[in-house]
């Protein structure tokens, strides 16, 4: 792109005017949503398979397309940045990841690459120039499906992760990251971290809600404050395997019976940390597993989530304490270890408040959220000014087949996303 054929923003076109092709942005996504489409209308691209190469690739041609210029990183992050007029101004960034779910949907993460990408298609259209780069970030593996940990590309920009444990680590199979990197050739060059001009002077990622909170208000924008903190457990109970028949109930040290009551003590501890708080057990593994044999061990994992790292600890706190006195009461063992934690996440509020303000400009009708998922924009929230914009998914239902939104709701983030990064950019 030739920055001369550009005029400044100010000097082209007043905001009131301004916004995204709709259109274009849907057939966008429907056109990504192919590579790895599924018999039930969703999508199957996980990471740095041969259908992200190919999901890859598209979105990196219509990058192209758009005069942007395209990078690689060590772990795969793609960046596709389009110039500006100061060329000692920091880059004001947007992105989400295009990998997927096995059974996963059209929207997750797609929505926010492409409606960064529509951003950059309407500034053409209009030739407008920002003062500031734009970019628009394609992370490496935010799902963590075929490998872990999850959010690795944004967790390794940030620094969590060092590029060598990134491309160390295997999946199933016993292939790794690096080696299936360099196969669909996404192994770049620039280290990670690395911003041209000295980091981003904001980033913005837009994506459906993934939860009801939204549709059930009947609101089409979700301003994002912040993200709940997530602590993940392995939990082993251990009882005594024995026969259903001729062991008293009196007598039996029942594994299940322990676990069961542990599951609903999980429940009332977040219950007791509304509206924030949230805890699951989503996995559950009976040994034997015969249906004439009491249970001798039960293994079962908790996600604890809360806005806040005190509210997190209250309920680490409470879920040891009451774990211990149901193994006490049920005659089991318990044993407890934690596998993941990310701490409690607050947008900047600068970020935030250009958020709240081009829904407001745009006459939107918003609320405050909170995310319950984790999101690249968390981790990249440590080491730049950080916000984000929710559009509701039908349902409150995403990594699902039937994942879906309304293109209007999909139209009004990109064009919250627009102005909010045009705030921040010149």
């Amino acid at each position: 792109m030739d920055p001369s054929v550009l005029t400044p923003y100010a000097a082209a076109v007043g905001t009131q005017r301004l916004r995204i092709d709709g259109a274009r942005l849907w057939r966008s996504l429907m056109d990504l949503a192919r590579i790895g489409a599924t018999p039930k209308g969703g999508v199957c691209r996980i990471a740095l398979t041969d259908e992200d190469r190919a999901g890859r690739d598209q979105v990196a041609a219509w990058c192209r397309a758009a005069g942007l210029d395209v990078r690689v990183d060590e772990v795969g992050n793609m960046f596709a940045r389009r110039p500006g007029t100061d060329p000692q101004a920091r880059a004001v960034a947007t992105g989400s990841h295009i990998d997927t779910q096995p059974s996963g949907g059209k929207f997750d993460g797609n929505f926010g690459v492409l409606a960064g990408l529509e951003v950059m298609r309407t500034l053409n259209d209009h030739g407008i120039a920002t003062r500031a780069p734009l970019e628009v970030v394609v992370w490496t593996n935010e799902e963590g499906t075929r490998f872990t940990p999850v959010m690795m590309g944004s967790g390794a920009f940030a620094g969590v992760f060092a590029p060598d444990f990134v491309r160390a680590q295997v999946d199933g199979a016993g292939l790794s990251v690096g080696d299936e990197l360099r196969r669909i050739g996404y192994l770049g060059a620039q280290p990670c971290g690395e911003v041209p001009g000295g980091g981003y002077a904001a980033y913005f990622e837009a994506h459906i809600e993934q939860g009801p909170v939204l549709e059930d208000a009947g609101l089409p924008i979700g301003v994002v404050s912040g993200a709940l903190g997530q602590r993940w457990f392995d939990v082993t109970v251990t009882g005594m395997d024995a026969h259903a028949g001729p062991t008293p109930m009196a007598l039996r040290r029942d594994a299940m019976l322990g676990a069961a009551r542990m599951v609903e003590a999980v429940n009332r501890i977040a219950l007791g940390e509304a509206p924030h708080g949230r805890g699951t057990v989503g996995h559950l593994q009976v040994l034997p597993n015969s249906r004439n044999v009491i249970p001798g061990e039960v293994r079962f994992s908790v996600d604890l989530r809360n806005l806040t790292d005190e509210g997190l600890d209250r309920m680490e706190a409470a879920l040891r304490t009451q774990l211990v006195q149901i193994a006490g009461a049920t005659r089991v063992a318990v044993d407890l270890r934690q596998v993941v934690q990310f701490d409690a996440c607050h947008f900047d509020a600068d970020c935030v408040a250009s958020v709240r303000g081009a829904a407001a400009q745009l006459g939107l009708p918003h609320m405050d959220v909170v995310s319950g998922a984790g999101h690249d924009a968390v981790y990249v929230a440590q080491v730049a000014p950080t916000g984000m914009v929710f559009v509701p998914c039908k349902d409150g239902i995403s990594h699902n087949e039937i994942e879906d939104a309304l293109p209007e709701h999909i139209e009004a983030g990109a064009n919250v996303l627009l102005l909010a990064m045009l705030e921040r950019a010149g």
